[in-house]
């Protein structure tokens, strides 16, 4: 069976979607939602570093893609709470591998990284 796209054509909108699913904050993003609807500003805390713009910007982009949804609450001030939809959810294994792979495995690129600049001087 032949698929519909190819990664490797240039003009293949698949690109779109790896190239959102491989920024840093998206990927945060998705497993923070791994465990069930996180609401703004607690996503916003979790996340050290991620600007409120960039956090807003991630997650209409996410949106926009089917990867989560967003529920607003009507209370003073407004509450807004985000989740992982049924097709964020399919990442959800992807996610969290690839960030967690990142912690696991942090020594050795380091190593790597030192190993390599020494012999690039």
């Amino acid at each position: 069976m032949d698929q519909p796209y190819d990664v490797y054509q240039d003009r293949c909108p698949t690109r779109m979607v790896l190239d959102r699913l491989a920024d840093k904050w998206a990927v945060l993003i998705l497993d923070r939602l791994r465990d069930g609807p996180v609401r703004f500003n607690h996503l916003r805390r979790e996340i050290r570093g991620i600007s409120q713009k960039v956090l807003s910007q991630t997650l209409k982009k996410l949106e926009r893609d089917g990867l989560i949804s967003r529920q607003v609450f009507p209370t003073v001030p407004v509450t807004v709470e985000y989740a992982l939809t049924g097709l964020g959810r399919t990442l959800t294994d992807t996610v969290a591998a690839l960030a967690h792979w990142a912690e696991a495995n942090m020594d050795a690129v380091l190593a790597a990284q030192k190993a390599y600049d020494a012999i690039a001087r």
